[in-house]
C-alpha cells in the first residue's frame, strides 16, 4: 500500500497527460480542443471539402460517398472512407450514434454561422463530449479560413500554402474587376437540379461567387435569403445574357425548349454547363473548392481581362489543394459541357 502513492506519483511525472487548448470560434463560442487532432468529422459539405485539402489522413470520413467520376479526382486513401451522413443544414442524416462510432477528436463545421448553428453545435457537444467547431464559410474570408483550420488541425504550413494562394487569387481577381465598366459586368441566372428552377436569393452563400466575380445574380431581384425555387416566368422577366447549369440535363433542356428560346443567354448560345468534379466550382458544395471556380468564372464572363491559361491554372489547383495530377483525358472531362471556356 505504501507504494501505492509512489506509483501515482511516477504516472503523473513520465506519462504525459493530454493537452489541450481553447480557441473562439466563428460565432464567439470558447471551446476547448485537443492539442494535437488525428480524426475530424466534417458537419457539412464545405467541412468535408476543407478538411480534405489540408489533411486528408485526418479526415474521418464523408458526409456522403463519392461516386466513381468523383473518386477519379480524389486521393486513393480517401475515396471509400466511411460515410456518416450530414450532421447540419437541410439534408441533416447524421445522429448522435454516428458521430460516437465516429470517434472524432474534433467536429468541423464550415459555412453560414448563426445561432441556429450555434445551437446545434453547443448541443452536440454537449451529449457526444466531443469538440465542435464552428469556422465562417464565406468566399471573400477563404485564406483566413485555411489558416484558421490549418492551425485547429496542426497543419499551419500547408494551411499557410493554400492561404496564400487564396490571398493571390483574390487579390488578382480584385485588381482586374476594376477595370472592368459596370455596364460590360454580365446579368447571370444560376439554376441548380435538372430542371434548372432552384437557385439561390440575393444574400445566398451559394450564389456569392457570382458577386466576387462582379456579375449581377438576376434571381437577387426577388429578395434576399438562401436557396429556393423559382418559376420559368421569373426568369423571362429578368432576361438573363448568361445562365449556369449545374446539371447538364439542364443546359440540354434549355437549348431545345422553344418557352426559353427568348431568353438572351439562349439565344446568344451562352448556356453553360459548371464542372463538378470531385466537388462543384461554383457550388455544391459553398466551399473551398469555389477558388477553382472563379479562375474558370473569370474567364467565361471577361475573356479579354483575364488572359491567364486556364488549363495550366485548373492543373495547378488540382495538384495543390487536391493532391492528385490530372490527365489530359480528366482535364477535357472538367471542361466538357463548358467549351466556351478556353
Amino acid at each position: 500500500m505504501k507504494l501505492f502513492p509512489a506509483f501515482l506519483l511516477f504516472l503523473l511525472v513520465f506519462l504525459p497527460l493530454a493537452e489541450a487548448r481553447t480557441i473562439t470560434d466563428a460565432a464567439g463560442r470558447e471551446v476547448e480542443i485537443p492539442d494535437r487532432i488525428e480524426r475530424v468529422m466534417a458537419a457539412g459539405p464545405p467541412a468535408s471539402v476543407l478538411a480534405y485539402v489540408l489533411a486528408p489522413e485526418k479526415l474521418a470520413g464523408w458526409v456522403r460517398a463519392p461516386g466513381d467520376a468523383e473518386k477519379a479526382y480524389l486521393l486513393p486513401a480517401v475515396r471509400d472512407l466511411p460515410v456518416f451522413g450530414q450532421l447540419t443544414g437541410k439534408g441533416g442524416t447524421a445522429n448522435i450514434e454516428a458521430v460516437l462510432y465516429a470517434k472524432p477528436d474534433l467536429i468541423l463545421d464550415v459555412g453560414t454561422v448563426n445561432a441556429t448553428y450555434s445551437s446545434l453545435a453547443d448541443k452536440v457537444q454537449a451529449q457526444t463530449g466531443i469538440p465542435y467547431v464552428l469556422i465562417d464559410g464565406s468566399f471573400a474570408g477563404s485564406a483566413e479560413t485555411l489558416r484558421k483550420v490549418g492551425d485547429i488541425l496542426g497543419v499551419n504550413e500547408r494551411g499557410e500554402t493554400l492561404a496564400t494562394y487564396a490571398e493571390g487569387k483574390l487579390a488578382d481577381l480584385k485588381q482586374k474587376l476594376a477595370a472592368v465598366p459596370a455596364d460590360k459586368r454580365p446579368h447571370v441566372y444560376y439554376g441548380r437540379g435538372p430542371e434548372g428552377l432552384e437557385t439561390g436569393l440575393s444574400g445566398s452563400i451559394n450564389l456569392e461567387i457570382l458577386e466576387a466575380a462582379g456579375a449581377t445574380n438576376v434571381a437577387a431581384a426577388a429578395g434576399k435569403g438562401g436557396l429556393t425555387q423559382v418559376s420559368l416566368e421569373q426568369i423571362l422577366g429578368w432576361n438573363p445574357d448568361t445562365i449556369l447549369a449545374a446539371s447538364s440535363k439542364f443546359a440540354a433542356a434549355v437549348k431545345g425548349d422553344p418557352l426559353w428560346a427568348n431568353v438572351e443567354a439562349v439565344r446568344q448560345g451562352r448556356v453553360v454547363v459548371t464542372p463538378s468534379l470531385p466537388f462543384g466550382w461554383s457550388d455544391s458544395p459553398p466551399g473551398i473548392n469555389r477558388l477553382i471556380g472563379i479562375a474558370w468564372l473569370e474567364k467565361l464572363l471577361y475573356p479579354d481581362v483575364f488572359t491567364a491559361d486556364l488549363s495550366g491554372e485548373v492543373r495547378e489547383f488540382y495538384k495543390l489543394f487536391y493532391q492528385v495530377d490530372l490527365t489530359d483525358g480528366q482535364l477535357a472531362a472538367l471542361m466538357k459541357g463548358s467549351a466556351q471556356v478556353k
